[in-house]
């Protein structure tokens, strides 16, 4: 199973942003879907997480502003960014929870590579 993840760049305070991540692979459900954000000596943190049924979670700092979103049948997540500020520029990761694999038990984790968000005039 793979994450890719897409759509950072460079934007103006102010400007919007929207990020994908597709999990492929033999994958049968996923139970929760997330973007997390980190800056160079610091943890990385929660911005949002949805779950399989579309109940979302979001960070303080974010709220009113991003919104996440999925497509369970084509396994993506979504994050769009409004209003984005200079505070907001991080390395986004998204990451798919309890995910069952077809012919496989068990539940496993998996993590995107990562994708660059500036924000700067």
């Amino acid at each position: 199973v793979q994450l890719q993840a897409s759509g950072g760049g460079l934007v103006q305070p102010g400007g919007s942003l929207r990020l994908s991540c597709a999990a492929s692979g033999s994958i049968f459900s996923i139970d929760d879907m997330g973007w997390y954000r980190q800056t160079p000596g610091h943890m990385r943190d929660l911005v949002a997480a949805i779950t399989s049924g579309g109940s979302t979670n979001y960070a303080d700092s974010v709220k009113g502003r991003f919104t996440i979103s999925r497509d369970n049948a084509k396994n993506t997540v979504y994050l769009q960014m409004n209003n984005l500020k200079p505070e907001d520029t991080a390395v986004y990761y998204c990451n798919a929870l309890k995910v069952r694999r077809v012919g496989v038990s068990g539940f496993y984790d998996y993590w995107g590579q990562g994708t660059q968000v500036t924000v700067s005039s």
